[in-house]
């Protein structure tokens, strides 16, 4: 079921992680709504990727709440559920470091992130039963028309190893796609492009959220790509939130400016 433009999806609130004695990010707190492309962005080690391993089921916060509310479904609290049991519920999430198999297929590598939406037993698999035909048939038809968006479909039956790197990237996008999710994070999807990469995938984000009606929410060093898609930005400097808003409103603000020496923001 897809979500009604405006309908709150995500809520972080007072949410906080320590490691040791080290805090790494500090009562941080935001909302998602449907039909939106949110970046969340800051110096390196201010803390954005552990806040997504917060949201995401990789570390369970210290303090804090991250309450998810699916479509037409009711909203959870998610803290300490495992990842794969949050992806299930409906958000996927991709990686700084690229996490594909290698030695698989393009096409297989997205048919794995449809496993959480598949039913069929071992035993439907041995006996290759209606159920276990029709799923895979199901799976391998939607593997394809994600390759497809993504412009990987030529490459399809290609080892995942031997795509360039901007490839990879998009790649990692359509298996997280896969999972069926109604909000996207992406972590850094354009580090590593070229800029005609990082052009092609400002484009892809904004066709997803249109075409697959999903939320996004991304951590990006690319001041000119978040400036060109976001609704709405956070920033983060040494764990705590410094500012939100538009990127016009981010654009301008002074504590941005001296986080970023007056540099990124205004490229």
């Amino acid at each position: 079921m897809a979500a009604t433009k405006g309908e709150k999806l995500l809520e972080v609130s007072g949410l906080s992680m320590d490691f040791g004695g080290l805090r790494a990010i500090d009562n941080i707190g935001f909302e998602l709504f449907a039909g939106e492309i949110v970046a969340l962005i800051g110096p390196n080690g201010a803390g954005k990727t552990t806040v997504f391993n917060c949201i995401t089921g990789i570390y369970e916060p210290t303090m804090g709440d991250v309450t998810i509310h699916p479509p037409g479904g009711t909203c959870r609290r998610i803290n300490g559920m495992k990842p794969n049991s949050i992806t299930s519920l409906g958000m996927a999430r991709t990686f700084q470091n690229i996490r594909l198999f290698p030695a698989m297929t393009v096409l297989e590598n997205v048919m794995i992130g449809r496993h959480c939406r598949t039913g069929s037993t071992i035993i439907d698999a041995i006996l290759s039963s209606r159920r276990s035909r029709r799923e895979e048939k199901e799976t391998v038809d939607k593997s394809y028309r994600l390759l497809q968006k993504v412009g990987l479909a030529d490459v399809a039956d290609e080892f995942s190893r031997n795509l360039s790197y901007g490839a990879q990237r998009r790649l990692e996008i359509a298996r997280a796609l896969a999972t069926d999710p109604f909000l996207l994070l992406l972590d850094e999807p354009a580090a590593g492009m070229n800029p005609q990469e990082t052009h092609e995938l400002d484009e892809l984000i904004v066709r997803i959220r249109a075409e697959e009606q999903v939320a996004i929410l991304l951590i990006e060093h690319d001041m000119k790509l978040v400036m060109n898609i976001s609704d709405r930005i956070y920033v983060m400097e040494y764990g705590k939130e410094i500012a939100q808003g538009t990127p016009r409103e981010i654009k301008e603000n002074p504590k941005v400016i001296e986080a970023y020496l007056g540099e990124e923001v205004h490229a």
